[in-house]
């Protein structure tokens, strides 16, 4: 169900906090309480929509802050429920900010993102609206492109005052219900990929690179974009023309006429909407920007970071190059391991936004013996279906995950603990000679069982001092 809201119809799920809980765990093994807290916000969002206009404006999101160790899955649930609710989402690190007055990026740049991924997001949206009759469209001008047989147009031509068509003799004429016909054939045969391999000349839109400017500006430094197109007077994006094969062809040809079919200056309109009500932006890292008390030099630096997100968390305007965006309503998730400093260490001002705190445990073997099988993008899956590309066929016996998952535990414990993440090195190393092998030498069958994870494995583990950088 689509809520409307003025002219826009914002794409918030009808989800109860139950069923959000399950669509994350598909995804994310264990972390029930962060998984409730946020299940919760989104749902909040959808009951804000439903009350009057006046009663939304007074009713602000609930940020959360998440508390766990790296590698427990927090950046993960943030990833997801942006999925879930078809909403902006940005993830930046509050590492990568400095306070106002010091060179590098300043807090506001995360909200410029922001409506960059919401115009995005909705340009693309719009585009697969229209993808039906832009398809074709697209079709219509293949059919004008391969046709062979163009139309004919009779010229008269004038002898001793009598009246002759030129080729009428020499060639029979097509009739209109002939050349329809004809017409028809070939567009269903282009529909059906008969003519994939032709090639023909098409006209597209030419990528303009990236072209950026750093500025002094009163808030700090900025990457000031540049259209080359208005600078130079031209309007619209630069076309050219290249030849491709049919099959290439009909995917440029559809989207050139979808995006003559959108309504561009909506764009930005529905965009600054989009992200003002339903953004999402997980600032993760928080912990490094907080400092025991009594600090002095790089941690003041620190404190005025927290001081210049406060206003932005809190709810203000920002200037973006599609619009001025006001963040009262942007859901804030912020993520930190606190190994050194605590929650506590933050700024009050800072802490008080951010009422909603859950902590995401540790994962012990049996965590991981789930994830490596569980979810819908299974590691193991993963590995599956890529040697499954080349003809190998991989077995994962249970007996194989658990051993998996018990190297994984030991290696943390001894060179330091990045949580899931072991698994996926573990797995690279486990996989390394097939991956590289396949599908030359490789065999047609791999069976993983404990005996082959503990041959790969344990030369590993015996030498982890030398080899503690590659695992």
């Amino acid at each position: 169900m689509q809520v409307e809201r003025g002219s826009m119809a914002l794409p918030i799920e009808e989800l109860t906090p139950r069923q959000i809980v399950q669509k994350l765990d598909e995804y994310i093994v264990g972390q029930d309480e962060a998984k409730r807290a946020v299940a919760v916000a989104l749902r909040n969002r959808f009951r804000r929509q439903q009350l009057p206009a006046e009663d939304r404006r007074d009713i602000m999101p609930k940020n959360i802050l998440m508390i766990g160790p790296t590698g427990v899955g927090k950046t993960e649930i943030a990833r997801r429920l942006a999925q879930l609710a078809r909403a902006p989402f940005v993830k930046v690190e509050a590492t990568k900010f400095t306070e106002v007055g010091y060179v590098g990026r300043d807090v506001e740049s995360m909200v410029r993102d922001l409506a960059a991924n919401a115009m995005r997001l909705v340009e693309a949206e719009m585009v697969a609206e229209v993808q039906g009759p832009a398809r074709e469209a697209a079709l219509d001008q293949l059919v004008s492109l391969l046709d062979d047989k163009p139309i004919q147009y009779q010229t008269p031509v004038w002898f001793g005052g009598e009246t002759t068509e030129a080729g009428a003799e020499s060639e029979p004429q097509e009739t209109a219900e002939e050349r329809e016909d004809r017409l028809a054939k070939l567009r269903k045969e282009i529909a059906d990929g008969l003519h994939d391999e032709k090639v023909v000349e098409v006209e597209f839109e030419e990528a303009q690179g990236s072209q950026f400017l750093q500025v002094f500006t009163p808030q700090g430094m900025e990457e000031m974009g540049l259209d080359m197109n208005q600078l130079m007077g031209r309007g619209g994006p630069k076309m050219g023309y290249r030849r491709a094969p049919v099959k290439e062809a009909i995917e440029i040809l559809t989207q050139n006429e979808a995006k003559r079919r959108i309504d561009t200056g909506s764009i930005a309109k529905d965009a600054i909407e989009r992200a003002e009500q339903t953004g999402i932006i997980f600032i993760d890292e928080i912990d490094k920007v907080a400092m025991p008390s009594g600090g002095s030099g790089p941690d003041v630096s620190r404190e005025g970071v927290q001081r210049d997100l406060l206003p932005i968390v809190e709810g203000s305007v920002v200037a973006t190059k599609f619009g001025p965006v006001n963040t009262d309503h942007i859901l804030f998730i912020a993520a930190g391991a606190f190994h050194v400093s605590k929650p506590g260490d933050l700024i009050p001002e800072l802490q008080g936004r951010l009422p909603i705190r859950v902590r995401l445990e540790s994962l012990g073997e049996q965590d991981f013996v789930r994830i490596l099988k569980e979810p819908k993008n299974a590691l193991t899956k993963q590995y599956i279906k890529l040697l499954g590309v080349d003809g190998v066929k991989v077995d994962f016996k249970e007996e194989a995950l658990d051993e998996i998952a018990k190297f994984a535990i030991l290696v943390n414990e001894k060179a330091g603990n990045i949580g899931a993440r072991r698994l996926h090195t573990l797995l690279e190393r486990l996989l390394e000679d097939y991956l590289y092998d396949a599908p030359d030498v490789a065999p047609p069958v791999v069976t993983v069982d404990a005996a082959f994870v503990r041959e790969q494995l344990e030369p590993i583990l015996k030498d982890l001092g030398r080899n503690q950088e590659l695992i």
